[in-house]
């Protein structure tokens, strides 16, 4: 990482992939965060992230910004060999972020989120990408701190 990410400048780059429609919520949050934070993982990611928008799927069920945030943070705290005990910090980080947005919304769950809106309206679109930046910034702040305590910890 070469010079600190901005949460804020996140958060815009995030809503920006979607208003401009190149990405959907869990796209444009898993692309900015890789880009920001300069992980360094090739392109394919996204497409790890493509199935999950509009509730999975566009089934309405878990909320693809928070879905993509999650798969963010396993990105950076994940693990990927068997035993890896990375894994409890891993859960507590995206149960934290899950937590946070259902405390600000009510729920996590994208039909009752979009309830009576049409899909692709103006309304539809500007709380879908409000919520995208949010949780973009969100994940970019506990990534942050996270981070911060593993090198305090060297």
């Amino acid at each position: 990482m070469q010079k600190r990410p901005d949460p804020v400048k996140i958060r815009a780059q995030a809503e920006a992939y979607y208003r401009n429609m190149d990405y959907y919520c869990s796209e444009a949050i898993v692309r900015t965060i890789n880009d920001e934070f300069g992980l360094g993982y090739p392109d394919s990611v996204i497409k790890l992230a493509s199935g999950f928008p509009i509730g999975i799927g566009s089934a309405g069920c878990a909320c693809g910004a928070v879905t993509g945030g999650v798969m963010a943070l396993g990105i950076v705290f994940g693990r990927s060999e068997p035993g890896d005990p990375r894994i409890d910090r891993c859960l507590a980080l995206a149960r934290e972020l899950h937590a946070l947005f259902i405390r600000r919304h009510g729920c996590m769950c994208c039909r009752t989120l979009i309830h009576g809106m049409a899909l692709k309206s103006p309304e539809h679109l500007r709380q879908c990408i409000a919520f995208t930046g949010e949780v973009a910034e969100e994940t970019a702040k506990i990534i942050l701190r996270e981070l911060d305590i593993l090198a305090g910890s060297d």
